[in-house]
């Protein structure tokens, strides 16, 4: 039993560091996301990007965690990607015209919900 555990346990390390070697950065981003729909939206967006790997926004401190492959994409890309779909991106302003297609509770006057 103890071997099993061993063998699973260094094929997971395997795994996690074949991951980490084939280049895949990370990139955190502060948003403007104040509910789950908002989660969804960014996260499936993101997930339709070229070069995102995955994504996931924590609404508590309203930062998305996007993996993604340097060689296709870059934080500028992800950036403009989540201010193109409605939502601040750091210190970059949502484009409007895509901010006032959110639902009233995903807008920035929102109150968390």
């Amino acid at each position: 039993m103890k071997k099993t555990i061993a063998l699973f346990a260094t094929a997971i390390l395997m795994v996690f560091q074949v991951a980490m070697a084939d280049g895949d950065k990370v990139v955190k981003i502060k948003t403007t996301a104040v509910c789950e729909m908002c989660k969804a939206r960014i996260e499936r967006t993101l997930g339709l990007s070229k070069g995102v790997k995955e994504s996931n926004l924590d609404l508590k401190d309203k930062t998305v965690t996007v993996k993604y492959n340097p060689n296709k994409t870059s934080p500028e890309a992800i950036r403009e990607t989540i201010i193109n779909t409605g939502y601040d991106a750091d210190d970059q302003t949502a484009n409007m015209k895509a901010h006032d297609k959110l639902p009233s509770c995903c807008r920035k006057t929102a109150a968390p919900h």
